[in-house]
């Protein structure tokens, strides 16, 4: 490719800890030389200017952050004919049962939008701020289950497979986890 194209970094984000991350993926693109763009999910009024696009997601309660579920039903049909990447932030521990539980609620949303298979996932470990969160979240123990090795690897894993040929609606290429 002689010029890459610009992709878009989308983040859906309570604390800020999953922006944080979706910044170094932004980061590590930008170092492989892409043009990529980073706004939250929910100020994001078109993806057609994009030629690929990553969404990074907080994970709430059993399911991914309210703007990531409104930008995927916003944007569907555009991100259908797209390379498209979804990471989300959640489980507070890197153990498997952890990872699996948090790529299920993920899966589980994707499920709503056939249109869209990602061509690379990830899950990775949340952060714990007692300081900003509410009873009962309030009194649990401080944590940054965040591995920014796995999350250089994801952004890795995006760089090749956006830099490949397209792969077919529907066949996912690739799927990263920490654990």
């Amino acid at each position: 490719m002689s010029q890459l194209p610009t992709l878009l970094v989308a983040y859906a984000s309570k604390h800020g800890s999953t922006r944080e991350v979706a910044d170094a993926v932004a980061i590590r693109l930008r170092e492989h030389g892409w043009n990529a763009d980073l706004q939250d999910a929910a100020d994001v009024a078109s993806v057609e200017a994009y030629d690929g696009v990553v969404l990074g997601a907080a994970l709430y309660m059993g399911r991914p952050h309210r703007d990531a579920r409104r930008f995927l039903r916003t944007h569907h049909a555009a991100l259908a004919t797209m390379p498209v990447a979804v990471f989300a932030m959640g489980p507070l521990k890197n153990e498997e049962h952890d990872l699996a539980g948090s790529r299920a609620q993920i899966d589980r949303t994707l499920r709503r939008f056939d249109d869209v298979t990602p061509d690379v996932e990830a899950v990775f470990g949340g952060v714990i701020d007692p300081a900003v969160l509410r009873f009962p979240f309030s009194h649990m123990p401080a944590g940054d289950a965040r591995d920014w090795d796995a999350i250089r690897a994801f952004a890795d894993q995006v760089h090749e497979t956006f830099s490949s040929e397209p792969s077919r609606p529907g066949e996912p290429v690739g799927r990263v986890d920490q654990g």
